[in-house]
Parts: C-alpha cells; structure tokens; sequence
C-alpha cells in the first residue's frame, strides 16, 4: 500500500495555503469582533457603575435630608439631582470613558447640595460655577479644569461645561 505524494501537487499546496491564510484571517476577525464586544461592555458596565453610585448619594443625601424635613414639617423644595454634561469631548478627543469619570467626579464634588433648599442654592449659583472652574480634576494622568457654559437650576441641576486639559 502506498501513499499519495499530495505535498508535491501544486494544487495541493494551494489548497493548504489557503486553508492556513483563511484561519489566519478568520482568527484576525474574530479577535476585532471580541474586541469590541468587550470594550462595549466595559464602558456600559462603566456607565452603570457611576449610575449606582450617583443614585445611592442621591438616595443616602435624600434620606437624610427627608428626616430633617419631617422634624421641621415644612414642605420646601429641594434639589433631588446633578446632572453634569461635557460639552467639547469631541474637540479634546476625550473617550466615553474619560467623561464618564469627569462627569462622575463633577458630581462627587457637588453631592452635598442634594437635598438642600432649592431657594438657598438658586442665591449662591456664582459659588458652584466658582467650585467647579477653579478645582483641577485628574483622570489618568491628565488634569482637567472646566468654565462652565450653562447652569440650570431647579429640582434638577444641569450644568453644562467646556473642558480645558491641563499638562
């Protein structure tokens, strides 16, 4: 019984050539496609993330000011949460990632006013624009100040800034 020689028919090698650059490039694509799942999930699991903190010290900040509030059982409006936007990530290329953590740390900054008289911090509005254009923020490495574009006050506090990187 003898073997076939096939390693010496042309049509032979091409046919295993092509087998071995097509799982090379099948392998390529399915690392990219990975790839991009997983960077997809960890910015959404980011975002979640900063979402549960944000809401458990809005949740801590209204509970405890809730008590407060029955004991003078008098009803005033408060601030019930911060909502802080990055205007220009396009400009610095900032990442998702990066303005999420900005955004998140604006908001650490600020959560002592939730629950707070919503008269009390409508009078001193220059004093959050001032706390957050003079503070540096640091974020892998880079620091970051802000001017801040618009503040909306009411229940809900949006602010709108610019973000100017720092060496």
């Amino acid at each position: 019984m003898h073997i076939p020689p096939y390693h010496k028919k042309v049509t032979w090698q091409r046919f295993f050539v092509g087998v071995m650059v097509g799982g090379v490039i099948a392998y390529c694509i399915l690392l990219y496609m990975y790839g991009t799942m997983y960077e997809d999930l960890i910015i959404r699991t980011n975002h979640m993330q900063s979402e549960i903190s944000q809401l458990r010290n809005q949740n801590e900040s209204l509970l405890a000011d809730n008590d407060e509030l029955n004991e003078k059982s008098v009803k005033q409006v408060t601030i019930e949460s911060i909502s802080f936007t990055v205007e220009n990530t396009e400009e610095l290329r900032i990442d998702r990632l990066i303005a999420g953590k900005l955004e998140e740390l604006v908001q650490e900054e600020l959560k002592h006013i939730i629950g707070k008289d919503l008269s009390i911090i409508a009078e001193s509005d220059s004093l959050i624009v001032a706390s957050l254009e003079n503070k540096t923020f640091t974020v892998e490495e880079f620091d970051y100040t802000f001017s801040v574009n618009k503040l909306i006050i009411s229940n809900n506090i949006k602010i709108m800034a610019d973000a100017k990187r720092s060496a």
